[in-house]
């Protein structure tokens, strides 16, 4: 069984479409078990929801997974120690693309977007398809009948609008093509020396169950410690529905099993 390297340091990486406010929950959770944590933004990203989505910048459609990786790397490489990775759908990819890298000490992907040969399956290719088919160099936002069908789904009417009011903010829209394409999304499993967790949740229509298992099928080939576990009656949006206290809670105490500092 690997064991994760001590540090008291996270990493929170957001997918498309979440503010970097969404991880607020979590982050206290992680604070209150002694962790120093950050949750820096995609390039073009930084600012408030509400302005980014009536402002959103151009550049922000043609972002690359690679500029993304690139700028987590930099934030990385500043601070003092390296960190545990926990990122959420295509922040999982991310995740596991800076874990190829050689960054961080161990990653959790909940509900994570697709490396590459990992098939997505016909629910997250229609959930895919909006972004895909409005053009690769725009930025696209998801429209709030697209929040309430995909991503929170089990959420009440009322819950989806304060969460879509808080949270949602543009994307890119060429990530989607790369993903659809497997292109900058392929990771040398079998060079992984890093412990990683893959979650997944029943009801996810964005990254379903069988997706998420994809990815873990292909993950779990590393010679590193490589876990995974789906969450019973919860949709995408792992990390802010009713509950989270338990996903949150889950993945403490799969840190604390495998890390000194986890411990501590």
């Amino acid at each position: 069984m690997t064991k994760i390297a001590q540090t008291k340091t996270v990493v929170f990486i957001t997918g498309a479409w979440m503010h970097t406010s969404s991880w607020d929950k979590f982050r206290s959770a992680f604070e209150a078990a002694g962790y120093t944590t950050h949750a820096p933004a995609w390039p073009y990203l930084e600012g408030k929801p509400e302005d980014l989505r009536a402002n959103p910048d151009k550049r922000l459609g043609k972002l690359t997974f690679s500029q993304i990786v690139d700028a987590y790397a930099k934030f990385i490489d500043a601070l003092p120690e390296q960190p545990i990775l926990i990122g959420h759908s295509m922040g999982g990819l991310i995740t596991q693309l800076l874990l190829d890298r050689g960054y961080g000490v161990a990653g959790i992907a909940m509900d994570p977007g697709p490396t590459a040969g990992a098939f997505p399956g016909l629910i997250s290719l229609l959930a895919a398809l909006p972004p895909v088919l409005s053009g690769p160099s725009t930025p696209y936002l998801i429209s709030r009948a697209g929040f309430a069908k995909s991503f929170a789904n089990l959420l009440s009417a009322e819950e989806q609008k304060a969460a879509y009011d808080a949270y949602v903010v543009p994307t890119s829209s060429r990530i989607f093509y790369q993903a659809a394409g497997m292109i900058g999304t392929g990771v040398k499993v079998k060079n992984r020396k890093q412990p990683l967790l893959v979650l997944s949740a029943e009801h996810d229509r964005t990254v379903s169950p069988f997706l998420a298992r994809q990815v873990f099928n292909i993950q779990k080939k590393a010679p590193s410690r490589t876990d995974f576990h789906e969450f019973e009656d919860r949709d995408h949006f792992l990390a802010g529905e009713r509950g989270w206290e338990d996903v949150a809670k889950y993945t403490l105490d799969w840190l604390a099993e495998a890390t000194p500092a986890g411990k501590a």
